[in-house]
């Protein structure tokens, strides 16, 4: 069956206005044009819907029928052309988010927010988790973006990657932070707050120690950096972090801040990445939020240098 959107419309028009000349005016077409798409759609319904009685146009009892059909597939459509409009413009839609737990206490959630702010239609899920797990969610396209540690080349992902400096964390009234940078040699022996023993991390930490001779002593072993944070305005310890959580920090305690970050010698790299499902076309909301995220990230990189 050929039926056309324009013959539907045409025919609700000559059921609304029970005339070919009123439903030909208003539809700003030739009363010719309106009955040739009346009689084809009568042909492709192979039922007649009109009949003329003494010059008037009689509706016919099907045709009451089909019009009830007719202005249900026509607000349908109108629906779904909306509810597109409103996609296009990133209006509405949902936006599926997997996060590592350093980008879930702060990065992650005030993109979201300033992303969403003037969206109530956009519905997000935001998921924190190990990078392993993300980066099998979004190979699997069950989310649309991922952030986690760089995973080895995969085909079924789209990798964006950063190398992130960590930085050391102490009090901001400890002597040490009046200094431009810190290396391992002035955390020798010094307490330390670190990722658990099999974390990367903690074996770029051991390694940079190592380099200058320096003693790492962990006095204080975590998931993650977050609460590390706690233990050294509490002057337990000093920690080595990534710039994430250090970010994360800074923005949400503003001027109540007890902690400085300083860049730390030798380098210890967190490397991130940005990852997407490779054989999946992004939607419009996801490559939006991933921009937003690729330039947070980006700025990251600079601020603590």
């Amino acid at each position: 069956m050929n039926i056309t959107i324009r013959q539907l419309q045409c025919f609700r028009e000559v059921m609304r206005t029970g005339s070919i000349s009123e439903a030909a005016r208003t539809m700003q077409r030739t009363q010719p044009a309106i009955s040739n798409m009346i009689s084809t759609l009568e042909e492709e319904l192979r039922i007649k819907l009109f009949e003329r009685q003494r010059g008037r146009l009689v509706r016919k009892p099907e045709a009451h029928y089909f019009l009830e059909e007719t202005e249900q597939i026509l607000e349908r459509l109108s629906k779904t052309s909306r509810t597109m409009k409103e996609i296009a413009g990133l209006a509405q839609g949902r936006l599926r988010i997997a996060c590592m737990p350093a980008a879930g206490n702060h990065l992650i959630p005030q993109l979201v927010a300033d992303f969403v702010r003037d969206k109530p239609k956009v519905d997000v899920s935001m998921m924190m988790q190990t990078s392993s797990i993300i980066e099998e969610w979004v190979a699997s396209q069950q989310y649309d973006v991922g952030l986690a540690e760089t995973p080895p080349p995969n085909r079924a992902l789209s990798i964006q990657s950063f190398d992130l400096k960590c930085v050391c964390a102490l009090r901001n009234d400890d002597p040490l932070a009046q200094r431009d940078f810190l290396t391992a040699m002035d955390m020798s022996g010094a307490p330390l707050a670190t990722l658990h023993e099999e974390h990367p991390n903690y074996q770029l930490t051991r390694q940079a120690f190592k380099k200058q001779g320096a003693k790492l002593k962990q006095r204080f072993e975590l998931r993650s950096f977050r609460p590390a944070l706690k233990l050294v305005e509490e002057g337990l310890c000093y920690c080595i972090c990534d710039p994430m959580t250090a970010n994360g920090y800074l923005k949400s305690t503003g001027n109540q801040a007890k902690l400085v970050f300083k860049r730390f010698e030798p380098e210890i790299i967190l490397s991130v990445s940005i990852l997407t499902p490779a054989h999946r076309p992004a939607s419009l909301l996801a490559k939006n939020f991933t921009n937003l995220l690729l330039d947070e990230l980006k700025q990251l990189t600079d601020q603590f240098q």
